[in-house]
């Protein structure tokens, strides 16, 4: 899988690739990253990339000229490229689109800055356009980072033991159930004893199953009414 990202500042963006599961991954040839700066793609001395908006309003806009001969070059090396915008419009974006998205064979996230991207560019360009909550970011490189850290993970090989991902969160419409790990029991000031549930000690897998389907049920009901009443609907 080959990741590109748009950014005016890919240094925020490269040291999410140093250290842990996505750098290995990197090194496994798993996964491929790239970055693309606008200001690289502009014609004149100052590197200019932004402007105010036609119309008036607060703030400055990502022009369309730098972006477009950025994404034009993209697009001009590699056809299959997929465009995903990030941007507060955006469809949320949610663990069904991290798998699907798993299966492209080159992802570019488009970064947005200021007051954010002129919307020919959306018109023109954008396969896709997400966004990661309801709530305004002083730029896109986080959402980017975000999607590709969850569609990364479906990726065959990223992850040490694959099938960790049938019982994640979201994977048959529930939480994950509680985990604990050692000490079984654990002693402190407010709880004299605080133990794990027992049925998880004695090795009866049927029994342990039933547990947690039955746990992740009560945990989605009280954190995700919303996930749980429709989980119970499709039954």
């Amino acid at each position: 899988m080959n990741f590109s990202f748009v950014s005016l500042f890919p240094h925020l963006l490269e040291f999410y690739f140093k250290d842990s599961i996505l750098f290995r991954a990197l090194e496994k040839k798993i996964i491929n990253i790239k970055f693309y700066n606008p200001r690289d793609f502009t014609s004149d001395i100052y590197r200019k990339v932004d402007d105010y908006k036609i119309g008036g309003g607060a703030g400055l806009l990502m022009q369309i000229e730098p972006l477009f001969k950025t994404l034009t070059f993209i697009k001009q090396q590699d056809e299959k490229s997929h465009f995903i915008f990030l941007s507060p419009s955006g469809k949320t974006f949610n663990q069904k689109d991290a798998k699907r998205l798993s299966e492209k064979e080159h992802l570019v996230f488009i970064c947005g800055r200021y007051e954010g991207i002129d919307e020919r560019v959306f018109e023109i360009f954008a396969n896709e356009i997400f966004s990661i909550g309801d709530f305004i970011l002083t730029g896109g490189e986080l959402p980017a980072l975000t999607l590709c850290d969850a569609i990364s993970r479906n990726i065959k090989g990223v992850l040490g033991n694959f099938k960790s991902l049938e019982e994640e969160s979201f994977e048959v419409d529930l939480l994950e159930a509680p985990a604990f790990a050692k000490p079984f029991i654990f002693e402190d000031r407010y709880h004299k004893k605080n133990s794990t549930p027992s049925v998880f000690l004695k090795g009866n897998h049927a029994k342990i199953s039933d547990l947690k389907n039955t746990l992740a049920s009560c945990k989605t009901k009280f954190f995700r009414p919303d996930l749980f009443l429709e989980h119970e609907r499709k039954k």
